[in-house]
């Protein structure tokens, strides 16, 4: 029941942003006629472009023909190129999704690993040595360590490129290769920030009455870490379903450093070109993917700690 109430909100939710993202791409003082077409553009090829993009009907009939042709992957033609936005997408998103799933798994698997240890460890010179570590993560800007990563990891060991990546017909290898230092980028500090919230939940769960009396009866300790570990997962999986989410965001960065031809880079690109029915677009799509994530994430939480099933 409470799978199929989180359902229906996040569709709620989806509407709702949808109808705020339309209203925000028109709601500019200069029409998009004119700011494509230029300031010379005469009054009949404004009319003419209005009449071709359907911009001359209301705007809520607007809303509902973009919306009905969003739901069958359809999403226009853009202003700029007068081209199908679907195939530019279909093109690009699977590669920032690589990068950012990919980014994600190394980032939960790490963070997992010092969350503990450094519980583990605690009030230790390895706890220590992990928080100083984290703080510094939490404090370097991507874009910068994008570019330090470039010019001392990428150009002085010539081991990763500079930018760039191949497909994969040319080589796993390769490819992979390509993804280490834009992973890392994201990572980061991502890692930072969910290893902490392991390590305060491990701690947590250690410290409770049952692990105590488990220890008194004589368990091992793997299997009272396993435990521990399990009963610290719940509050991770909803800040690692948004850091999921999030990590969209800091492709924007990462794909423009590296020169890596995503579906962040074309929503930068289609930005900067005001080319609002492509920005609509992948705005859309992205915010689908952190509504999909996070609904998810419930659903697994409520796995884990079947306790959240009863609220």
């Amino acid at each position: 029941m409470r799978v199929i109430s989180r359902l229906f909100s996040s569709a709620a939710l989806l509407l709702i942003v949808s109808a705020l993202l339309f209203a925000m791409c028109r709601a500019t003082p200069v029409s998009p006629a004119r700011l494509t077409l230029g300031s010379d553009a005469t009054s009949e090829q404004i009319a003419a472009f209005n009449q071709q993009y359907g911009l001359d009907k209301p705007v809520v009939v607007q809303f509902t023909n973009w919306l009905g042709s969003a739901l069958q992957l359809d999403f226009g033609k853009s202003y700029v190129s007068n081209e199908s936005i679907g195939p530019q997408i279909a093109e690009t998103l699977p590669r920032t999704v690589e990068l950012v799933t990919i980014s994600f798994i190394f980032t939960v698997l790490v963070s997992v690993t010092l969350g503990t240890i450094a519980a583990l460890k605690e009030e230790s010179l390895t706890d220590h040595i992990l928080r100083i570590v984290a703080i510094v993560g939490l404090s370097i800007p991507s874009f910068w360590l994008g570019l330090i990563l470039i010019r001392y990891v990428a150009l002085k060991t010539s081991l990763f490129p500079v930018g760039g990546i191949g497909p994969w017909s040319d080589g796993a290898v390769e490819h992979m290769i390509a993804l280490v230092l834009p992973m890392l980028t994201i990572s980061v500090y991502y890692i930072s920030v969910l290893s902490r919230l392991v390590r305060a939940n491990m701690v947590d769960v250690l410290s409770q009455d049952y692990v105590r009396t488990a220890r008194a009866l004589g368990i091992s300790q793997s299997r009272i870490r396993s435990y521990a570990l399990k009963n610290a997962l719940p509050s991770l999986v909803s800040t690692a379903a948004m850091s999921y989410g999030y990590m969209f965001g800091w492709a924007l960065i990462v794909e423009q450093i590296f020169n890596l031809p995503g579906v962040s880079r074309a929503l930068l690109t289609a930005i900067f070109q005001r080319d609002y029915p492509t920005v609509q677009a992948i705005v859309l799509v992205i915010t689908t993917i952190f509504i999909v994530s996070n609904t998810c994430a419930d659903v697994l939480q409520g796995y884990l700690d079947p306790r959240t099933n009863r609220k």
